[in-house]
């Protein structure tokens, strides 16, 4: 059993159908992982059934409620200081929809604790598109997406709108959280793109990725939108700023 500690943040909104599944098969792991539940004010009970589930697992599960639909950067923002504070080795993003398969955190885990990566990405694009019931439209715009941002950005990466993802804590250490802009989904390619301007060593690890069953996507125009000019944005910015690289081998 690891004595690393290891935190998955879990954004919610309007998730019932789902949130009590995933907790459960996430504490069903080999790795032992504690769960951070963040709600954005979802008004069919999302936070309840955490709550009821809290008294079974007063060690390991923890819930952060907020007022209404405030983005996904900025409750991934909150849970990454809230890991920081409590001394979590091991930080991931996650979904609620099980579009994420809770069996591969320990393989993000594996690549960041023993095969010396510092951002461990679940990618639908490493071996191809390894992508379950999504339209086929859906898929070539999220591919092309990903080839326009490495495109712009430099990143090597074949998923970098991923949003299941390990980190190290002294990446969320080294990124300075209050500058990171976007809320949307380019926030998970601020993300990545400043701990590679860091030096940090990102990985991707091949995962099959299935469309939500249950529930509704949180995808939107704007979201889209943010994601084309988020990417010209961050690149932008980034040429103004100076990344003090980060020396490997030191203290996690």
């Amino acid at each position: 059993m690891t004595m690393d500690k290891n935190l998955v943040i879990i954004p919610t909104y309007k998730e019932k159908e789902n949130i009590d599944r995933i907790i459960e098969k996430i504490f069903s792991l080999n790795v032992v992982f504690h769960i951070l539940v963040v709600d954005d004010n979802s008004p069919d009970g999302t936070s309840r059934i955490v709550k009821e589930l809290q008294k079974k697992y007063r060690e390991q599960l923890f819930l952060i409620e907020r007022k209404g639909k405030l983005g996904l950067g900025t409750a991934y923002i909150t849970g990454f200081k809230w890991a920081i504070h409590h001394g979590y080795d091991y930080i991931y993003e996650m979904d609620a929809d099980f579009s994420h398969n809770p069996e591969d955190l320990p393989r993000l885990y594996n690549a960041c604790a023993y095969d010396g990566a510092d951002v461990a990405i679940g990618s639908r694009y490493k071996n191809g598109a390894n992508v379950v019931h999504w339209p086929i439209g859906r898929i070539l715009i999220s591919y092309f997406a990903s080839r326009y941002v490495a495109f712009i950005t430099g990143m090597k990466i074949k998923d970098p709108t991923a949003g299941f993802v390990c980190y190290r804590r002294k990446v969320l250490e080294t990124i300075n959280l209050n500058k990171i802009k976007m809320v949307g989904y380019a926030f998970q390619i601020e993300m990545k793109f400043a701990a590679w301007k860091y030096g940090f060593k990102l990985v991707e690890i091949p995962i099959i990725f299935t469309n939500r069953a249950v529930g509704t996507s949180k995808m939107s125009g704007g979201i889209f939108n943010e994601a084309v000019w988020g990417v010209i944005s961050i690149k932008i910015r980034s040429i103004f700023k100076k990344y003090k690289k980060y020396e490997p081998h030191s203290n996690t």
